[in-house]
């Protein structure tokens, strides 16, 4: 055994990655982002020990890099050991602030330290995953650090708009500490639901930023056919990246493209307003190798969900933010005050042809809470004279498990009164499909990225409020959610935290639940694995 991960939903046999991530991470890597869980484990215990509360600067470091050991963002060995370092210095400072609070010698987690690559691998055989023993505390223990991975990233997007919540980064503090300690097992599970109900205040931090800096998200139609111009195809999440690429492209001459999770630019007001930001090219992150190869022209990643590069495309794609891959350039931090420099790819995507075009029509989406809550008496006029007789919440991630047909197989099958409401990119198993509407209201409702998710739950506490319900699961609502990697975790946790019970979870539980620990989450809260889609939707429809 090389290596042990099992964070992400495709997991090798659904039990763990042990040679090399079937996500394409070496195992050189994945020690690596082990080794960088610890160094920030101990900035945790340093900031704890000191009795201080964490700096926003820390605390950002923290968060950005959690984000950058989420499944496919960064493949960079070279960049995680920077980190690494990074993190010691970061630690050294707080433990240095503090000198009469760390008398003595220091435990290993506060004093271990090294200068390259192989120092850090050594340490990597003493910090993995499968250094607890104990199946029940390493289960729980994992779900809290896969919590926080995917809260880091909803904090460090809020971040690079200027919004940030010291309360947020404690609590990353708080969890990650808490991992070094023997804690009982009712002071594990509440520091889970406490990671999802801080994960909340995150989403509503994040939805701030966006909403606040790009407007509230609108109905849209989106192309998905292609120009006769240069383009360049943006990827990832990151709404900044793309706003300044699109300010710096104006009048150039060029054409602005979206990529999977990067769709719901569209949809905000101050970045549809450009009309070189043409349409959106292609899916989800898993067809990325086709679909990068035939856009010809230059590719940004500003965030996780690359994938192994291949040759086609590998002189014209570009990594920036947490993103990283060996090989290929990176767009480094903006300077304070300026923005990122684009110009290398600018000028690529100058001497490259137009996109090879994969279809020609429309994807409708921009229904965040605000859109939606302002159909609000339209959408309760419906449900009350039975046009519409359920939601179905199918959000999340997408995947290429062959088994991902069954979300597909799903809202195809779903009755024709019924509304889909989705966020991430686990829409395009559906998002393209003539589902029809309901009197006006399309029945797939997209509120945007898998950071969006935030919307769905305050359209459910909307609709709890406004029939009168004292308790949300007696909404006409089921969720049906697809995960992959850890935001969908933290999502999950969310959903959780605010009573939502009966949540369906797919195409299978996470690799990282030991036995005992899932059945906890069954009994309390009712989760559900998928069976399969005639069953599932007779269920949902039933109110099961």
């Amino acid at each position: 055994m090389s290596m042990f991960c099992y964070q992400c939903q495709e997991t090798a046999r659904n039990t763990g990655c042990t040679v090399r991530g079937v996500c394409g991470k070496e195992s050189d890597t994945s020690n690596l982002m082990d080794v960088l869980i610890d160094a920030l484990r101990g900035i945790a215990v340093a900031v704890e020990t000191s009795g201080k509360a964490i700096d926003n600067e820390a605390g950002a470091f923290i968060a950005e890099s959690l984000f950058m050991t989420i499944t496919n963002a960064n493949f960079s060995n070279e960049r995680v050991a920077a980190k690494i370092k990074e993190a010691l210095t970061v630690r050294d400072r707080i433990i240095k602030q503090s000198p009469d609070k760390f008398q003595g010698n220091l435990p290993a987690i506060l004093s271990w330290t090294g200068s390259s690559i192989a120092d850090f691998a050594a340490k990597a055989e003493k910090v993995g995953v499968l250094a607890t023993e104990n199946e029940d505390v390493r289960s729980l223990r994992e779900l809290l650090i896969y919590g926080i991975k995917g809260m880091a990233a909803y904090a460090e997007h809020a971040c690079v708009l200027g919004y940030e919540k010291p309360g947020i980064y404690q609590f990353l503090v708080k969890a990650l500490a808490s991992t070094t300690k023997e804690l009982s097992v009712d002071e594990m599970v509440a520091l889970v639901m406490e990671c999802g109900s801080t994960a909340v205040t995150t989403m509503a931090l994040l939805d701030e930023a966006n909403t606040s800096t790009y407007g509230n998200p609108e109905i849209t139609s989106v192309k998905t056919g292609v120009g006769t111009r240069p383009g360049i195809l943006v990827s990832g999440h990151d709404l900044r990246d793309i706003d300044e690429l699109l300010q710096q492209t104006e009048g150039q001459g060029i054409d602005i493209y979206t990529h999977s999770e990067m769709l719901p630019t569209h949809y905000y007001p101050k970045l549809k307003k450009y009309p070189h930001l043409y349409g959106n090219y292609g899916g989800s992150w898993w067809h990325q190798n086709k679909e990068f190869a035939s856009f010809n022209g230059p590719i940004l990643m500003t965030t996780n969900c690359i994938i192994p590069v291949r040759d086609e495309y590998r002189d014209r794609i570009f990594t920036t933010g947490t993103a990283g891959y060996p090989g290929v350039k990176h767009v480094g931090l903006r300077e304070k005050g300026k923005q990122k420099d684009f110009s290398e790819i600018i000028a690529l995507a100058k001497k490259c042809p137009a996109p090879t075009e994969l279809e020609n029509g429309t994807i409708v989406g921009g229904f965040a809470h605000n859109q939606v809550i302002a159909l609000a008496d339209k959408v309760v006029a419906a449900v009350k004279s039975g046009a519409i007789k359920r939601f179905v919440v199918m959000a999340g991630c997408d995947g290429r498990m062959k088994d991902r047909q069954y979300f597909t197989d799903v809202a195809e099958g779903l009755p024709a009164d019924t509304i889909i409401l989705t966020a991430g990119c686990a829409k395009y198993r559906y998002n393209k499909l003539n589902l029809g509407d309901i009197g006006g209201i399309p029945r797939v409702l997209d509120a945007g990225q898998c950071n969006d998710s935030y919307s769905l739950a305050v359209i459910a506490l909307k609709l709890q409020e406004v029939f009168g319900l004292e308790d949300i699961n007696d909404l006409p609502l089921s969720f049906d959610v697809a995960w992959y990697e850890q935001k969908a975790v933290v999502v999950l946790l969310a959903l959780l935290s605010l009573g939502f019970k009966g949540i369906r979870l797919g195409p299978t539980l996470p690799a990282f639940l030991s036995p005992n620990v899932a059945d906890v989450l069954v009994k309390t809260f009712n989760l559900k694995p998928t069976t399969d889609a005639q069953s599932d939707i007779a269920a949902m429809m039933a109110g099961k």
